[in-house]
């Protein structure tokens, strides 16, 4: 008796295992039937897939892409078998808001944020209290998600701006101290082409942030304020950053005034163009220009934007050159930002010998900043260059009582 209780035993126990075996093979096909039929990507093969597996909310989900009369039961079954799909609840509520059921999208959307605090959520809320035109409850929805940056926020200031095109409202509204926030907001403010905005963004950032990550930022700022003509914030907010060493630079003017250090993508830095048939490279012995004699004929080949005051100044520089001849048209040149009004020029260069020379300016009472600009501009009847030039060093001075 006891022997055939073992057996009945054994044999009870390998009949429970390959019933197990074989439902997890079965199981395992129809998981693997359901994902072939779901990427077929048609309303039948989805409907198929709910067929074989019907507890995956994602099919009924794919599927309501396909069913608008069935869309609203569909998408109450994925959430039945996922209280806490958010991006369920969100399609939800936004087939109830074109359902014209808006008490019912608005419950859906705010459920979709009770179990999903992200980004996503809250933007979706602040885009439906705009088309419902309830203010207060967009503005919160919109601090809500500025509060929780993505990649996408840009679309979250175009929208603050569809409501009310006032950097200062939008700044009181939804700013915060985050510098995932501050970059893109600033970066929207310049597209704007509000400086002073973003110049007030600018300082907060220059706070909170961190120099290796939001230097860029901050340079496009003061090149933005420096481009408008508003010399006062871009020189400001220029020296804050020496003085904090986010950046490399010096108080002299021009700014880098031997060439010595790379230049920073900002105009109180060097700019020193390449062109074809021209090899320009700045370093310890100063800036070095090699022309090729099929360089262009008219071209900058290093400019810096200066804060001045009115008054009289004088640009101190050294040079020397090799094989260039008196009256080639390389000079230095004083412009008033953002024009062609040269407010001085100085002689064409040529000295085999180092050279050390001046060239007397005026600033207007009007300008508080000028651009230094070294240029080649070949003269009528001439050829090209084919020599070349270093230029050591330079320097502004202010004239005596000036």
């Amino acid at each position: 008796m006891t022997l055939r209780l073992q057996h009945s035993l054994s044999f009870a126990l390998r009949l429970a295992v390959a019933t197990a075996c074989c439902a997890g093979i079965w199981y395992s096909w129809a998981l693997a039937r359901g994902d072939f039929l779901f990427r077929q990507h048609t309303k039948a093969s989805i409907r198929a897939a709910i067929s074989v597996v019907p507890d995956d909310w994602k099919y009924y989900m794919r599927l309501a892409q396909f069913s608008g009369e069935d869309a609203q039961k569909l998408l109450t079954d994925a959430l039945h078998l996922d209280r806490y799909n958010a991006e369920a609840d969100i399609e939800l509520g936004l087939q109830y808001e074109a359902a014209g059921n808006y008490p019912a999208a608005e419950h859906s959307l705010l459920n979709a944020y009770s179990v999903d605090h992200t980004y996503l959520p809250r933007w979706t809320l602040a885009n439906y209290y705009l088309r419902r035109g309830n203010w207060p409850a967009f503005w919160k929805w919109a601090r809500s998600a500025a509060d929780m940056p993505s990649g996408d926020i840009g679309s979250l200031f175009a929208l603050c701006w569809r409501v009310n095109p006032n950097p200062d409202a939008i700044t009181a509204a939804i700013a915060n101290n985050k510098p995932s926030f501050l970059r893109p907001y600033i970066g929207f403010l310049i597209s704007k082409q509000r400086y002073a905005a973003a110049a007030a963004m600018a300082e907060r950032l220059l706070r909170y942030g961190n120099a290796n990550s939001d230097r860029p930022t901050l340079l496009a700022v003061i090149n933005g304020l420096a481009t408008a003509g508003d010399a006062g914030p871009a020189v400001s907010l220029w020296s804050r950053l020496i003085q904090q060493h986010w950046v490399v630079a010096d108080t002299t003017r021009p700014n880098n005034a031997d060439f010595a250090r790379d230049p920073l993508p900002v105009v109180f830095d060097w700019r020193i163009p390449q062109y074809s048939g021209l090899y320009s490279l700045g370093g310890p012995t100063g800036l070095q220009i090699v022309f090729s004699g099929s360089e262009p004929g008219q071209c900058t080949l290093a400019d810096q934007t200066v804060a001045v005051s009115p008054g009289h100044d004088t640009l101190q520089y050294t040079y020397q050159t090799t094989g260039i001849p008196p009256g080639s048209g390389l000079r230095w040149q004083i412009l008033l930002p953002g024009s062609n009004v040269v407010l001085a020029q100085s002689p064409s260069l040529s000295s085999d010998a180092p050279q050390q020379s001046s060239l007397p300016f005026s600033v207007p009472g009007s300008a508080s900043l000028v651009e230094l600009r070294l240029v080649y501009q070949r003269a009528p009847g001439t050829s090209h260059i084919s020599g070349t030039l270093n230029m050591q060093s330079t320097r502004i001075q202010a004239a005596a009582g000036s």
